[in-house]
């Protein structure tokens, strides 16, 4: 039984001449935290949308678990069938920067909907599940609003409640905090770091070098497409070893 729940091998993906990701190699294990920080541009979205099934690679291999999305044939991506994507969308939950919460429908209903049509859940079933998570998300009593009454905050614990509500293996988080002010941005890292707690596997593009410091397990830098520099969170960030790696964090004052 193999710990990994992500695999990624030899990705490589290109927007016409603009080569994003050259040959990138990663695999997360069960209830690994990693942290992926770069310049903007480095390649970090693209390859999170990748992992997401939002691109597709033009090369190498992406599985989760046992499971094979892509294989490389002759220095090609090849994906499988419809139905093992749609299996492989089952096992990670993706979490915007922009929340991606339906503004006309209640909390609630953003929550239940893709576990009642998707999951094929019954409603009582998933709307226990739906206040269970928003308990623990802080947001009791807020199941008959919609969006536009929250905060960016609260938005923001909606969607990862949401993610949270299909049980995947991997939680997938693209700058959660980059739309939030500092206040609003300690009530979702509070959130992440619950999680992490809890050994929730997860994959972390963010700018928060001392959150991704104290919360993440590995940490890769990315810059130009390729990964410069990898390994356990504190070290990477406290004593890098490249002079990128140095250089892109001597921009930030470490909290």
């Amino acid at each position: 039984m193999t710990n990994a729940v992500v695999t990624l091998d030899n990705a490589r993906k290109a927007f016409g001449k603009n080569e994003v990701l050259k040959d990138i190699s990663l695999t997360v294990n069960r209830g690994d935290v990693l942290a992926i920080i770069g310049p903007s541009g480095g390649g970090k979205s693209t390859l999170l949308r990748c992992m997401t099934l939002l691109e597709t690679l033009d090369g190498g291999s992406l599985a989760y678990g046992d499971l094979a999305v892509c294989t490389d044939e002759g220095g090609r991506a090849v994906y499988g069938s419809k139905e093992v994507l749609a299996k492989a969308k089952t096992r990670f939950g993706l979490v915007f920067q922009n929340f991606n919460l339906f503004p006309h429908y209640t909390v609630m209903k953003n929550i239940t909907d893709p576990l009642i049509c998707v999951q094929k859940m019954p409603r009582e079933q998933a709307e226990a599940r739906a206040v269970e998570l928003l308990g623990k998300m802080g947001l009791s009593g807020k199941e008959a609003m919609v969006p536009c009454e929250l905060s960016g905050g609260q938005q923001q614990r909606v969607a990862i409640a949401r993610a949270l509500a299909m049980n995947p293996d991997v939680l997938f988080f693209d700058e959660p905090t980059s739309a939030l002010d500092p206040e609003l941005t300690r009530e979702v890292l509070r959130v992440i770091r619950d999680l992490a707690n809890e050994h929730m596997t997860m994959v972390i593009v963010t700018h928060e070098m001392s959150f991704a410091r104290d919360v993440a397990d590995q940490l890769i830098f990315m810059d130009g497409g390729v990964i410069v520099e990898q390994g356990p969170a504190s070290q990477v960030i406290n004593s890098p070893a490249h002079e990128r790696t140095r250089a892109f964090l001597s921009n930030y004052t470490q909290g």
